[in-house]
């Protein structure tokens, strides 16, 4: 048996057979083959190709009916990929007047198209190479005479993967909609870390999960029976049956704790000395709206709209958005907060760019509000939708990464502009939806009191915040050491943010990562939060730890936590803080 840690997402125990994800062709031998061998080994290759066409066709054939329409379009451009004379018909020409081995003859061409598309500047261009990559691994698959040995991508795995485990280097946002609906058992990936996107990934579907395992893909094989403990971190290879067995038990009181859980569904959200506080839920399309209402969530807090945008050669219309945005409002009781595109850095997407040629964008580059303001041509259409979206239900704009007043007061300006634009044209609309501001930059934590007199409502992303004010980059596992929500800095803005809200009369919510931590819950309630905002399978514990806490003296215990200077005293003092007043 084998143990390997890594920074475990989630509470939950899986236990099911290895599937790896390796999009890798490094390790390929290079060989001579005699002339007398050429038209077999051609023949090898063409025969490799053709089947990685067919099993292609033969997925996307097979679809489920309530798949999203952009895993065949995923699909189609793999096929597109395979009939690119780099990939299907040049590694022919080199086996044939070099004589080399068909695994060495494409690796050669793949390579040489992957440079190509590593040099480009544009961020959406330059992902392309992730699809040669894909589409070169099921290739050398074929060639091993292993197909399916090493699946290469999310598209061709089918529709279910009950009792699987995903091991791969990495997930990107993208493949929230690839994994949706899959019933897969667990992920594990060399990279990521507590907030990275493929940590939001495990925590929206409610999966127990392990990132920042360093050359898991080297070290897990298909088929491997694991033990994915998400709460240690853990992930055990090949245990043996006393071992399953006590996971086994573990695995079910795990659930036996979700099954008592669901019982708060309906109870409110009240403290033990009678303070109502709103629980909402981030969702990224409209599918997930089962999953906050099984929830029992006041509204959504957090539409991430960019995944509308994913997995497509185009941005979606204003008419395709406007339905989206119609089908939630209608079916959501409760406010619906709609944030506005946060495109860029670890978040790029297929329909999410211009048709230009621009630099690479950082964390700290054109992303978000900034790249919204300087392409009013996808700004607009989306807030022209949400606008028209309105007339159906309690609809609010979310600004992301606001750093400054005059990026808040563009935005205002476009959103007058819009309005008189629909008037003008007689399109119905709701003039009057609040429009708020995501307080994820420390500029804007440090300002809050004057973005507050501007705006309707803030909401505080702790993702970033803490990204931004301590430095770290949270697509780089080799920092996650630094994470920290318990930071004095953090903790100090994320007050100051809560109290420019109340001085200024509006509501304050939290929407990061932090605000789905039950290790948080009476902290934040002491630092004076009352609508918290977190992933739908998050929200029975927070209620349960909202409903077993008393509001009374926990600002006194938070002052103190404020004022510790020494980080273990701190940590014991969050300890004691979420002793007190347990049922």
């Amino acid at each position: 048996m084998l143990s390997l840690s890594g920074t475990g997402i989630g509470r939950g125990i899986a236990i099911g057979r290895a599937i790896v994800l390796d999009q890798g062709h490094n390790d390929i031998p290079c060989y001579r083959i005699s002339a007398t061998a050429l038209s077999g080994e051609i023949e090898r290759f063409n025969h490799a190709v053709d089947a990685v066409r067919a099993d292609l066709k033969r997925v996307q054939r097979n679809l489920p009916t309530d798949a999203p329409p952009e895993t065949s379009a995923f699909i189609d451009v793999h096929l597109l990929m395979l009939d690119d004379p780099v990939i299907s018909q040049q590694p022919v020409q080199t086996i044939q007047e070099q004589q080399q081995n068909a695994e060495w003859a494409l690796k050669s061409h793949a390579d040489t198209l992957i440079d190509f598309f590593e040099d480009i500047a544009d961020p959406y261009l330059r992902s392309k190479k992730n699809d040669v990559a894909q589409v070169v691994g099921r290739i050398m698959g074929e060639l091993a005479h292993s197909p399916g040995k090493q699946p290469s991508d999310l598209a061709t795995l089918g529709s279910s993967l009950a009792e699987q485990i995903i091991v791969a280097r990495d997930l990107t946002p993208a493949d929230t909609i690839m994994l949706r609906g899959r019933n897969m058992a667990a992920f594990v990936t060399s990279l990521g870390g507590p907030i990275s996107h493929t940590a939001i990934l495990a925590r929206s579907l409610g999966l127990p999960a392990i990132v920042g395992l360093h050359d898991v893909i080297d070290t897990i094989h298909n088929n491997d029976l694991l033990i994915v403990d998400a709460a240690t971190g853990t992930v055990l290879v090949a245990p043996d049956e006393p071992l399953l067995a006590q996971f086994r038990e573990l695995q079910q009181q795990h659930l036996r704790h979700q099954q008592r859980l669901t019982l708060l569904k309906s109870e409110k959200a009240v403290t033990q000395d009678g303070e109502a506080i709103t629980l909402l839920a981030n969702i990224e399309l409209p599918e997930d709206i089962e999953g906050l209402r099984s929830a029992g969530a006041a509204g959504v807090g957090l539409y991430r709209t960019e995944f509308l945008f994913m997995n497509r050669p185009k941005p979606p219309s204003e008419d395709e958005q406007y339905q989206a945005y119609c089908h939630v409002l209608r079916r959501v009781e409760g406010p619906v907060t709609i944030r506005t595109l946060d495109l860029g850095a670890d978040k790029q997407v297929d329909g999410g760019r211009p048709d230009r040629e621009t630099t690479a964008t950082s964390a700290l580059g054109l992303r978000a509000i900034r790249l919204c303001l300087s392409e009013p041509s996808l700004f607009k259409p989306q807030l022209r939708a949400i606008l028209r979206a309105a007339v159906h239900g309690d609809a609010q704009i979310m600004i992301p990464m606001l750093s400054s007043l005059r990026e808040l007061e563009q935005s205002l300006a476009l959103v007058g502009e819009v309005c008189a634009e629909l008037e003008r044209e007689a399109v119905a609309f709701n003039p009057k939806v609040p429009l708020g501001g995501m307080i994820e930059v420390p500029a804007a934590a440090v300002s809050a009191d004057l973005f507050a007199r501007k705006l309707d409502f803030l909401s505080i992303g702790t993702n970033d915040l803490i990204q931004y004010t301590l430095a770290i980059d949270r697509v780089d596992d080799s920092v996650n050491y630094l994470y920290d929500p318990l930071h004095p800095s953090v903790l100090r803005l994320i007050r100051t943010v809560i109290r420019a809200g109340h001085e200024a009369d509006i509501p304050v919510s939290m929407c990061g990562e932090m605000a789905g931590d039950p290790a948080f819950t009476r902290l934040l309630l002491g630092l004076g939060l009352r609508h918290f905002s977190m992933e739908p399978s998050q929200l029975l514990e927070i209620r349960q730890q909202v409903r077993q806490s008393t509001l009374a003296g926990l600002s006194g215990q938070v002052t103190d936590i404020l004022n510790c200077v020494e980080t273990g005293s701190l940590y014991d003092l969050v300890d004691q803080l979420n002793q007190t007043d347990s049922d």
